[in-house]
Protein backbone atom coordinates (compact mmCIF):
# COMPACT_ATOMS: atom_id res chain seq x y z
CA UNK A 1 0.00 0.00 0.00
CA UNK A 2 1.02 2.87 -0.73
CA UNK A 3 4.80 10.79 1.44
CA UNK A 4 11.28 19.83 2.33
CA UNK A 5 11.17 22.10 4.84
CA UNK A 6 8.89 24.91 5.96
CA UNK A 7 8.49 26.03 9.53
CA UNK A 8 5.34 26.76 11.48
CA UNK A 9 5.97 27.51 15.13
CA UNK A 10 3.47 26.39 17.76
CA UNK A 11 4.52 25.97 21.36
CA UNK A 12 7.70 23.92 21.42
CA UNK A 13 6.72 20.82 19.49
CA UNK A 14 9.62 19.62 17.41
CA UNK A 15 9.70 18.73 13.74
CA UNK A 16 12.78 17.74 11.82
CA UNK A 17 14.24 17.92 8.36
CA UNK A 18 15.15 14.38 7.32
CA UNK A 19 17.98 15.16 4.95
CA UNK A 20 20.06 16.77 7.73
CA UNK A 21 19.02 14.39 10.52
CA UNK A 22 21.59 12.64 12.61
CA UNK A 23 21.67 11.68 16.25
CA UNK A 24 23.76 14.68 17.25
CA UNK A 25 21.98 17.37 15.24
CA UNK A 26 20.01 19.84 17.41
CA UNK A 27 16.25 19.49 17.00
CA UNK A 28 14.31 22.45 15.71
CA UNK A 29 11.46 23.53 18.03
CA UNK A 30 8.58 23.67 15.58
CA UNK A 31 5.07 22.35 15.59
CA UNK A 32 4.93 21.67 11.90
CA UNK A 33 7.72 21.27 9.35
CA UNK A 34 8.69 19.02 6.42
CA UNK A 35 10.54 15.68 6.36
CA UNK A 36 12.07 15.23 3.30
CA UNK A 37 -0.71 -11.14 0.26
CA UNK A 38 -0.65 -13.80 -1.36
CA UNK A 39 -3.46 -15.82 0.13
CA UNK A 40 -2.93 -20.05 0.62
CA UNK A 41 -6.47 -21.15 1.32
CA UNK A 42 -7.05 -22.31 4.85
CA UNK A 43 -10.22 -23.72 6.27
CA UNK A 44 -11.66 -22.90 9.69
CA UNK A 45 -12.47 -25.79 11.97
CA UNK A 46 -16.02 -26.28 13.03
CA UNK A 47 -16.45 -25.13 16.60
CA UNK A 48 -19.36 -23.80 18.69
CA UNK A 49 -17.39 -20.62 19.31
CA UNK A 50 -17.58 -19.87 15.61
CA UNK A 51 -21.18 -18.80 16.08
CA UNK A 52 -19.82 -15.38 16.77
CA UNK A 53 -17.78 -15.39 13.57
CA UNK A 54 -18.82 -14.68 10.02
CA UNK A 55 -16.00 -16.20 8.00
CA UNK A 56 -14.51 -15.88 4.59
CA UNK A 57 -11.15 -16.99 3.29
CA UNK A 58 -8.63 -15.60 0.85
CA UNK A 59 -5.47 -17.15 -0.47
CA UNK A 60 -2.81 -17.08 2.46
CA UNK A 61 -5.34 -15.27 4.63
CA UNK A 62 -8.46 -16.15 6.59
CA UNK A 63 -10.82 -13.38 7.66
CA UNK A 64 -13.64 -13.23 10.16
CA UNK A 65 -15.90 -10.52 11.49
CA UNK A 66 -16.66 -10.46 15.20
CA UNK A 67 -20.25 -9.23 15.60
CA UNK A 68 -19.76 -7.93 19.15
CA UNK A 69 -17.09 -5.39 18.21
CA UNK A 70 -17.69 -5.36 14.45
CA UNK A 71 -13.93 -5.89 14.14
CA UNK A 72 -12.46 -7.63 11.13
CA UNK A 73 -9.90 -10.29 12.03
CA UNK A 74 -7.44 -11.26 9.33
CA UNK A 75 -5.03 -14.16 9.86
CA UNK A 76 -2.02 -14.70 7.59
CA UNK A 77 0.17 -17.74 7.12
CA UNK A 78 3.28 -15.67 7.80
CA UNK A 79 4.34 -12.28 9.08
CA UNK A 80 5.62 -11.58 5.56
CA UNK A 81 2.10 -12.04 4.15
CA UNK A 82 0.78 -9.83 6.95
CA UNK A 83 3.23 -7.06 6.02
CA UNK A 84 2.24 -7.25 2.34
CA UNK A 85 -1.46 -6.94 3.20
CA UNK A 86 -0.84 -4.15 5.72
CA UNK A 87 1.00 -2.16 3.05
CA UNK A 88 -1.90 -2.47 0.63
CA UNK A 89 -4.44 -1.59 3.34
CA UNK A 90 -2.47 1.52 4.34
CA UNK A 91 -1.84 2.56 0.75
CA UNK A 92 -5.51 2.22 -0.18
CA UNK A 93 -6.55 4.40 2.75
CA UNK A 94 -3.83 6.94 1.97
CA UNK A 95 -5.09 7.26 -1.60
CA UNK A 96 -8.70 7.49 -0.47
CA UNK A 97 -8.11 10.30 2.02
CA UNK A 98 -5.64 12.13 -0.25
CA UNK A 99 -8.38 12.38 -2.88
CA UNK A 100 -10.94 13.59 -0.36
CA UNK A 101 -8.85 16.32 1.24
CA UNK A 102 -5.35 17.73 1.53
CA UNK A 103 -4.06 15.46 4.29
CA UNK A 104 -3.86 11.86 5.47
CA UNK A 105 -3.39 11.70 9.23
CA UNK A 106 -1.55 8.60 10.43
CA UNK A 107 -0.70 7.60 13.98
CA UNK A 108 2.19 5.21 14.64
CA UNK A 109 3.09 3.15 17.66
CA UNK A 110 6.43 1.65 18.67
CA UNK A 111 7.56 -1.93 19.06
CA UNK A 112 7.32 -4.28 16.08
CA UNK A 113 4.71 -2.16 14.28
CA UNK A 114 7.32 -0.20 12.30
CA UNK A 115 8.91 -3.41 11.03
CA UNK A 116 5.50 -4.52 9.74
CA UNK A 117 5.33 -1.33 7.63
CA UNK A 118 8.47 -2.27 5.68
CA UNK A 119 6.60 -3.13 2.47
CA UNK A 120 5.39 0.46 2.19
CA UNK A 121 8.93 1.61 1.46
CA UNK A 122 9.23 -0.82 -1.47
CA UNK A 123 7.67 -0.75 -4.95
CA UNK A 124 4.93 -0.31 -5.90
CA UNK A 125 3.92 1.72 -2.85
CA UNK A 126 7.00 3.88 -2.32
CA UNK A 127 6.49 5.30 -5.82
CA UNK A 128 2.70 5.41 -5.97
CA UNK A 129 1.72 6.88 -2.60
CA UNK A 130 1.36 10.68 -2.38
CA UNK A 131 3.64 11.06 0.63
CA UNK A 132 3.24 14.85 0.60
CA UNK A 133 -0.26 14.43 2.05
CA UNK A 134 0.86 12.36 5.06
CA UNK A 135 0.78 13.82 8.55
CA UNK A 136 2.50 11.52 11.04
CA UNK A 137 1.90 11.34 14.79
CA UNK A 138 2.69 8.95 17.63
CA UNK A 139 0.10 7.26 19.83
CA UNK A 140 2.71 7.22 22.57
CA UNK A 141 6.32 8.17 23.09
CA UNK A 142 8.99 7.57 25.66
CA UNK A 143 10.31 10.78 27.23
CA UNK A 144 13.91 10.22 26.20
CA UNK A 145 16.20 12.03 23.74
CA UNK A 146 15.34 11.29 20.13
CA UNK A 147 18.67 9.59 19.55
CA UNK A 148 18.04 7.20 22.46
CA UNK A 149 17.45 3.51 21.62
CA UNK A 150 14.10 3.64 23.48
CA UNK A 151 12.74 6.49 21.33
CA UNK A 152 9.72 5.57 19.21
CA UNK A 153 10.66 8.48 16.94
CA UNK A 154 14.09 7.00 16.28
CA UNK A 155 12.58 3.57 15.64
CA UNK A 156 10.17 5.05 13.09
CA UNK A 157 12.89 7.19 11.52
CA UNK A 158 15.30 4.33 11.02
CA UNK A 159 12.71 1.87 9.75
CA UNK A 160 10.28 4.06 7.84
CA UNK A 161 10.51 7.86 7.81
CA UNK A 162 14.07 8.00 6.46
CA UNK A 163 12.99 5.89 3.47
CA UNK A 164 10.00 7.93 2.23
CA UNK A 165 9.65 11.61 1.22
CA UNK A 166 7.15 12.73 3.85
CA UNK A 167 7.58 16.49 4.32
CA UNK A 168 9.47 17.18 7.54
CA UNK A 169 6.87 19.68 8.66
CA UNK A 170 4.28 16.91 8.51
CA UNK A 171 6.03 14.75 11.12
CA UNK A 172 4.99 15.67 14.65
CA UNK A 173 7.43 14.52 17.32
CA UNK A 174 7.24 15.38 21.00
CA UNK A 175 9.52 17.94 22.62
CA UNK A 176 11.84 15.69 24.56
CA UNK A 177 13.36 18.66 26.40
CA UNK A 178 10.20 18.92 28.51
CA UNK A 179 9.05 16.85 31.44
CA UNK A 180 6.57 14.04 30.78
CA UNK A 181 3.70 16.27 31.90
CA UNK A 182 4.98 19.23 29.87
CA UNK A 183 5.50 17.10 26.75
CA UNK A 184 1.95 15.70 27.01
CA UNK A 185 0.45 19.19 27.39
CA UNK A 186 2.56 20.49 24.51
CA UNK A 187 1.50 17.64 22.21
CA UNK A 188 -2.18 18.14 23.08
CA UNK A 189 -1.84 21.86 22.33
CA UNK A 190 -0.43 20.98 18.92
CA UNK A 191 -3.29 18.58 18.19
CA UNK A 192 -5.86 21.20 19.12
CA UNK A 193 -4.20 23.69 16.80
CA UNK A 194 -4.27 21.18 13.94
CA UNK A 195 -7.93 20.35 14.58
CA UNK A 196 -8.78 24.05 14.62
CA UNK A 197 -7.04 24.45 11.26
CA UNK A 198 -8.83 21.38 9.88
CA UNK A 199 -5.64 19.42 9.26
CA UNK A 200 -6.91 16.77 11.66
CA UNK A 201 -10.59 15.93 11.45
CA UNK A 202 -12.79 16.16 14.55
CA UNK A 203 -15.29 13.57 15.66
CA UNK A 204 -18.80 14.95 15.57
CA UNK A 205 -19.81 12.48 18.23
CA UNK A 206 -17.02 12.85 20.78
CA UNK A 207 -15.36 16.17 19.94
CA UNK A 208 -11.96 14.47 20.08
CA UNK A 209 -9.54 14.45 17.13
CA UNK A 210 -10.46 11.91 14.47
CA UNK A 211 -7.35 10.48 12.85
CA UNK A 212 -7.70 8.78 9.50
CA UNK A 213 -5.62 5.77 10.47
CA UNK A 214 -4.18 4.56 13.75
CA UNK A 215 -1.62 1.78 13.44
CA UNK A 216 -1.29 0.00 16.77
CA UNK A 217 0.81 -2.84 18.08
CA UNK A 218 0.02 -4.75 21.26
CA UNK A 219 2.26 -5.75 24.15
CA UNK A 220 2.38 -9.30 25.53
CA UNK A 221 0.37 -8.08 28.54
CA UNK A 222 -2.37 -6.64 26.32
CA UNK A 223 -1.28 -3.02 26.63
CA UNK A 224 -1.62 -0.61 23.72
CA UNK A 225 0.07 2.77 23.43
CA UNK A 226 1.30 3.39 27.01
CA UNK A 227 -2.00 2.32 28.52
CA UNK A 228 -1.29 -0.69 30.74
CA UNK A 229 -3.60 -3.25 32.37
CA UNK A 230 -5.16 -1.97 35.57
CA UNK A 231 -3.59 1.49 35.28
CA UNK A 232 -5.84 4.48 36.09
CA UNK A 233 -4.89 6.15 32.79
CA UNK A 234 -7.07 3.60 31.02
CA UNK A 235 -10.04 5.46 32.51
CA UNK A 236 -8.94 8.97 31.51
CA UNK A 237 -11.78 10.43 29.45
CA UNK A 238 -11.11 14.17 29.28
CA UNK A 239 -7.51 14.71 28.21
CA UNK A 240 -6.37 14.11 24.65
CA UNK A 241 -2.80 13.30 25.65
CA UNK A 242 -1.75 12.07 29.08
CA UNK A 243 1.51 11.10 30.75
CA UNK A 244 2.87 8.37 32.96
CA UNK A 245 5.90 8.52 35.25
CA UNK A 246 5.78 4.97 36.62
CA UNK A 247 5.34 2.81 33.54
CA UNK A 248 5.37 -0.91 34.39
CA UNK A 249 7.61 -1.31 31.35
CA UNK A 250 10.79 0.77 31.05
CA UNK A 251 11.47 3.54 30.41
CA UNK A 252 9.21 4.86 33.18
CA UNK A 253 8.28 8.28 31.73
CA UNK A 254 6.03 8.37 28.68
CA UNK A 255 3.21 10.26 27.04
CA UNK A 256 0.18 8.59 25.46
CA UNK A 257 -3.02 9.29 23.61
CA UNK A 258 -6.07 8.48 25.71
CA UNK A 259 -8.79 6.01 24.79
CA UNK A 260 -11.27 8.71 23.72
CA UNK A 261 -8.75 9.83 21.08
CA UNK A 262 -7.89 6.30 20.00
CA UNK A 263 -11.56 5.38 19.75
CA UNK A 264 -12.49 8.46 17.73
CA UNK A 265 -10.38 7.21 14.81
CA UNK A 266 -11.82 6.52 11.38
CA UNK A 267 -9.70 3.37 11.00
CA UNK A 268 -7.65 1.38 13.51
CA UNK A 269 -5.34 -1.47 12.57
CA UNK A 270 -4.17 -3.74 15.40
CA UNK A 271 -1.07 -5.52 14.17
CA UNK A 272 0.09 -8.53 16.19
CA UNK A 273 2.59 -11.21 15.20
CA UNK A 274 4.23 -14.10 17.00
CA UNK A 275 3.11 -17.03 19.15
CA UNK A 276 4.31 -15.16 22.24
CA UNK A 277 1.17 -13.03 22.06
CA UNK A 278 -1.27 -15.84 21.31
CA UNK A 279 -2.65 -16.01 24.86
CA UNK A 280 -3.51 -12.31 24.89
CA UNK A 281 -5.03 -12.48 21.40
CA UNK A 282 -7.20 -15.35 22.62
CA UNK A 283 -8.20 -13.36 25.71
CA UNK A 284 -9.10 -10.37 23.54
CA UNK A 285 -10.96 -12.19 20.77
CA UNK A 286 -12.10 -15.41 22.41
CA UNK A 287 -15.03 -15.86 24.80
CA UNK A 288 -14.49 -13.21 27.44
CA UNK A 289 -15.20 -14.55 30.90
CA UNK A 290 -13.08 -11.99 32.71
CA UNK A 291 -14.61 -8.96 34.38
CA UNK A 292 -11.50 -6.80 33.91
CA UNK A 293 -10.80 -5.86 30.32
CA UNK A 294 -7.34 -5.72 28.89
CA UNK A 295 -6.45 -2.35 27.34
CA UNK A 296 -6.50 -3.92 23.87
CA UNK A 297 -10.12 -4.95 24.46
CA UNK A 298 -10.99 -1.29 25.08
CA UNK A 299 -10.11 -0.39 21.48
CA UNK A 300 -13.52 0.23 19.94
CA UNK A 301 -13.31 2.98 17.32
CA UNK A 302 -16.15 4.98 15.83
CA UNK A 303 -14.87 3.76 12.49
CA UNK A 304 -13.44 0.40 11.44
CA UNK A 305 -11.21 -1.90 13.49
CA UNK A 306 -9.11 -4.48 11.67
CA UNK A 307 -6.85 -7.04 13.34
CA UNK A 308 -3.81 -8.19 11.35
CA UNK A 309 -2.54 -11.47 12.85
CA UNK A 310 -0.04 -14.03 11.71
CA UNK A 311 -0.84 -17.67 12.38
CA UNK A 312 1.40 -17.69 15.46
CA UNK A 313 -0.53 -14.88 17.14
CA UNK A 314 -3.84 -16.54 16.17
CA UNK A 315 -2.77 -20.05 17.17
CA UNK A 316 -4.94 -20.20 20.29
CA UNK A 317 -8.09 -18.90 18.65
CA UNK A 318 -10.47 -21.82 18.15
CA UNK A 319 -11.14 -20.74 14.57
CA UNK A 320 -7.51 -21.30 13.60
CA UNK A 321 -6.38 -23.96 16.07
Amino acid sequence: MATSSTALSLGTLQVFSLPSFNRSVPYIPLTSHTFPAKPLFRSLKSNPNLRKFKCRTKASMAETVTPKSKAKVQVFDSEEDLAVSLAKYTSDLANKFAQERDSFTVVLSGGSLVKSLRKLVEPPYVDSVDWSKWRVFWVDERVVPKGHPDSNYLLAYDGFLSKVPIPAGNVYAINDALSAEGAADDYETCLKHLVKNKIIDQSEGSGFPKFDLMLLGMGPDGHIASLFPGHPLCQENEKWVTFIKNSPKPPPERISFTFPVINSSAHVALVVAGAGKADVVHAALGDDSKSDKLPVQMVSPEGELTWFLDKGAASKLHAWS
